[in-house]
């Protein structure tokens, strides 16, 4: 059994997208599929990911950025709610 879902066009197994080859597992960043010669390892996460070569061209092999992305986006609304406890309680907090 593969992991890679067929895309019922009739072809059967999927196929690289650079070389046509057959493909060996899906791209990390694109999903699309990728032979083991089109593809580059990536660097810098808990496992080791296949990155196609457009994608490693135009991002590099380590997936750091997206992780950069996923921890803003995770901290942005917790700072967010902070700095408006904090100004509320400076409107609210004093006694007068």
């Amino acid at each position: 059994m593969t992991l890679l879902q067929d895309s019922h066009d009739g072809g059967g197994l999927e196929h690289c997208v650079h070389c046509g080859a057959l493909a060996a597992g899906p791209c990390a960043r694109c999903a699309r599929p990728v032979c083991g010669d089109c593809c580059v390892l990536t660097e810098g996460g808990a496992s080791v990911w296949a990155v196609c070569t457009r994608c490693a061209r135009r991002g590099g092999r380590s997936l750091g950025a997206g992780w950069k992305a996923a921890l803003f986006w995770l901290l942005l609304p917790i700072v967010g709610l902070a700095l408006l406890l904090a100004v509320l309680g400076y409107l609210f907090g004093r006694t007068g």
